[in-house]
């Protein structure tokens, strides 16, 4: 078992959740995952740190806005959450 699939595991819901929206949407920033999820938007942050402490989740700039951010999965071959699927 990998590093980022235990980090997975170890996620409340909401990181999940946050995770699953990256997935299905590709990159997003902050306030449209806030909008997509419609968790709040310090949840929301939350979930993004977690993410990105483990790898999971890379932030960069979001071209047509500087002042915002980007937020894209890391891994792009399998998901971490179909990855833990997978070993269950």
């Amino acid at each position: 078992m990998t590093q980022s699939n235990d980090g997975v595991r170890d996620l409340p819901p909401s990181g999940k959740l946050v995770l699953k929206v990256l997935e299905y949407n590709g990159g997003l920033t902050q306030k449209q995952i806030v909008e997509k999820s419609r968790l709040s938007q310090r949840t929301v942050r939350d979930a993004l740190d977690r993410l990105q402490e483990q790898d999971i989740v890379e932030k960069n700039i979001y071209v047509p806005d500087a002042r915002q951010n980007l937020y894209t999965l890391s891994v792009e071959e399998e998901s971490p959450i179909e990855a833990e699927a997978s070993l269950d």
